[in-house]
């Protein structure tokens, strides 16, 4: 009976397909939902003392809830230690934690935004995974620019330490440019068109100057975007994604006729079904 009522509880738990299934997964989001909403509702100052103290109530209640979730989804796993080093595991820790840390550390708990991530189990209930291999091929194109971009970025950090230099000498502290650290964060802020206005050019040199930056910066915004899009038309990038994707670890460098993820052992889902296996993360 023990082990009938664990199958059963599991399938509720980490499937998605009959109307029990969706059921526990529509009523776990709405409960996170509802506690991000009171964690930001508690951070307005303007509430009254008793609205606080409601709100710190129902944190616990919420916190305690999500515990006793987190701790069944163990006992019900086949594999708990596999559930806990799980994308999702680390999730369902992380949202329970700030709450306990905030008994040592005041103001821990506003950790709890990042409940927010558990939101993603909704991939499951609505069957968005098919979309996980288009941003599996996003993530092969940022990791095989990321060399280019760092060389790029150098290259930036380089550009706004002269920007900025030239600037305070061509304004000076008595237009607020006191120091070269500020004169580069003035920089920065107009090269990448963010422009606060909190300093500003005064003499025609300067202000001329500065328009000269801002052009440059319009040029240098496109440049990353360009080299990610150049690696995701890549056909080596686009050969790689016909590659099988686990559904439990994310691991997708595997052998095309591959049927057991090389790193953690789950089953991999068919050629012909993206979404197959998606439900096979925690079991």
């Amino acid at each position: 009976m023990s082990g009938r009522f664990r199958s059963e509880c599991r399938r509720i738990i980490f499937q998605s397909t009959r109307w029990d299934e969706k059921g526990f997964d529509v009523v776990l989001i709405l409960a996170i939902l509802l506690s991000v909403a009171l964690v930001m509702w508690e951070s307005v100052p303007s509430i009254s003392p008793e609205t606080r103290q409601v709100l710190y109530i129902l944190e616990w209640v919420i916190t305690g809830l999500f515990t006793l979730e987190y701790i069944f989804r163990l006992y019900v796993s086949e594999k708990p230690i596999k559930y806990a080093r799980s994308f999702f595991g680390v999730v369902d820790l992380l949202a329970i934690l700030p709450t306990y840390a905030d008994l040592l550390l005041p103001g821990a708990h506003y950790l709890m935004l990042l409940r927010v991530l558990r939101v993603l189990r909704i991939f499951r209930v609505l069957k968005l995974a098919k979309y996980i291999g288009e941003a599996n091929t996003l993530l092969r194109a940022m990791r095989s620019s990321a060399r280019k971009i760092a060389v790029f970025v150098f290259g930036v950090l380089i550009l706004v330490l002269i920007l900025g230099s030239l600037m305070y000498l061509i304004e000076g502290a008595e237009h607020g440019f006191t120091s070269i650290p500020k004169s580069v964060y003035w920089a920065i802020v107009t090269l990448t068109t963010v422009g606060y206005g909190d300093i500003s050019p005064q003499t025609p040199m300067g202000q001329f100057f500065a328009s000269v930056i801002m052009i440059i910066g319009y040029g240098i915004i496109a440049v990353p975007t360009a080299i990610v899009t150049a690696e995701m038309t890549n056909p080596r990038l686009a050969d790689s994604g016909s590659d099988p994707v686990c559904p439990a670890c994310g691991w997708e460098n595997h052998d095309h006729d591959a049927t057991f993820c090389k790193v953690c052992g789950d089953k991999l889902p068919e050629p012909s079904s993206p979404t197959a296996g998606i439900d096979a993360m925690s079991k």
